[in-house]
């Protein structure tokens, strides 16, 4: 027997935690499962309990196939549930980028994977009768913070339009932009119809209670610390502290926290990790409310070190990349409460409730990743800060994969573990490019 790992940093005291707590039925919400406690023998065994890979372990469900979900960490303790709960139909490469770099056909295939997403998001809602999830299809406003960005996503909505037949992005002025958002700081922007929101925790929640009535055994706090096969051996052994599992098939969904343990610490080399910090205030008073953001969208800017809002609960959600802190730590709280105020002046009185932060997997080509790494084990990860949709599409397709399938994946595909290049030298170099876009940000290049 493995001896015993040593705890992980608590789930943080997020909004989306207060929200789950005070919701009905919470106790049955906040734990699905227990630590693993005895072997097993499974056709499929899905390491990570996040979308990926409970969206994974719903279409082998479906499909009849015995499977069990294995999580270092309760359900929702990293990026699933620490999110800002915005379901987009985007990759971080634009459409006319995707076009110029690999052809039109791929953009079309990568423009429907996109929307696919949101389709997945909707039809799991539907199903599991997710009611507290809270998903609202209100489309997200990119608000554009110069003339010279304006033009640039003015130009991409025209291009999707034109040479994709998608009308759902449509120009916003600046007297629009500022009636919703309530904000002078925008000189216009571009809404995407085809978006909204959920509350994060709740969503992967929910699929873990779903699932496990449905009789998919999701074990927490069970680390899985080696991951062996032997030669000539058809099944691959996962050892964790309260038993051993041997699974024919292994799906390894466990993107930005993969270096949690050694059987999944190569996963991590495939990434960048990248911290991710929010705020949220107190409840607005009601003029206030009654004012700001009054479509109920969620809300980006176009400057490189972008921030990103949304009205939840009464109060203003705020968020953004930090680069420089690591998580546990407060930077970047104050620089965030910064920004929002000079966005929303109003704000400035207002007291700050709730502080959390995680990390956002980030790969070197900005695509999500989906694969094999060998004939027994598939991966999903790097879903680049869109991950609630795509994460929930991809994790169905890597089991369709481990199956034995063919799903069409286009660029998503990968043929293989592809490391980043120099990754010791990731964290170093995250804190020099995010310098000088906040460099370029601040002089408004």
């Amino acid at each position: 027997m493995l001896a015993p790992m040593t705890p992980p940093t608590p789930a943080p005291d997020s909004l989306w935690r207060a929200l789950l707590t005070a919701s009905p039925g919470a106790a049955a919400a906040v734990s699905t499962g227990v630590p693993l406690a005895r072997d097993l023998d499974v056709e499929v065994a899905v390491i990570g309990a996040g979308y990926s890979g409970l969206a994974a372990a719903y279409a082998l469900q479906k499909r009849g196939v015995d499977c069990v979900v294995l999580d270092a960490n309760p359900v929702g303790w990293g990026a699933s549930g620490r999110n800002g709960g915005v379901v987009s139909s985007k990759f971080r490469l634009s459409f006319p980028t995707i076009d110029k770099l690999h052809g039109l056909d791929t953009a079309k295939r990568m423009h429907r994977l996109a929307h696919d997403g949101v389709r997945v998001v909707e039809t799991l809602v539907d199903e599991f009768q997710l009611a507290g999830a809270r998903f609202e299809h209100t489309g997200s406003l990119r608000c554009a913070h110069t003339d010279t960005a304006l033009t640039a996503i003015r130009a991409e909505a025209d291009w999707v339009r034109t040479n994709l037949g998608d009308t759902s992005m449509t120009a916003q002025s600046r007297a629009d932009i500022e009636r919703e958002t309530g904000s002078k700081g925008f000189v216009g922007g571009v809404l995407s119809a085809d978006a909204g929101t959920i509350l994060p925790l709740e969503y992967v929640r929910g699929l873990a209670s779903g699932l496990t009535l449905r009789g998919v055994p999701i074990y927490e706090s069970t680390p899985v610390q080696q991951m062996q096969r032997a030669p000539g051996e058809p099944r691959v052994m996962l050892r964790t502290p309260g038993g051993t599992v041997r699974a024919k098939q292994v799906i390894v969904a466990t993107n930005a926290y993969s270096d949690l343990t050694e059987a999944t610490a190569p996963y991590q080399r495939e990434l960048v990790p990248f911290r991710s910090a929010m705020i949220a205030t107190e409840r607005l008073p009601a003029d206030l409310d009654a004012r700001l953001m009054v479509e109920r969208r969620s809300y980006t800017e176009t400057r490189r070190m972008m921030k990103w809002f949304r009205k939840v609960d009464g109060r203003m959600l705020f968020g953004g990349r930090d680069a420089f802190g690591k998580e546990g730590q407060t930077t970047g709280f104050d620089a965030l409460q910064r920004a929002m105020v000079a966005l929303f002046p109003d704000l400035a009185d207002l007291r700050v409730e709730y502080r959390w932060s995680g990390y956002v997997g980030m790969t070197f080509n900005s695509l999500p990743h989906v694969g094999r790494s060998d004939d027994a084990t598939t991966f999903c990860l790097g879903y680049n800060g869109a991950g609630v949709a795509m994460a929930s599409l991809l994790g169905q397709h890597a089991a369709a994969l481990a199956l034995g399938e063919t799903p069409e994946l286009s660029l998503l595909g990968a043929p293989g573990l592809r490391p980043v290049p120099f990754h010791s030298l990731r964290a170093p170099g995250v804190r020099l490019v995010a310098a000088w876009y906040q460099f370029l940000d601040a002089v408004g290049a």
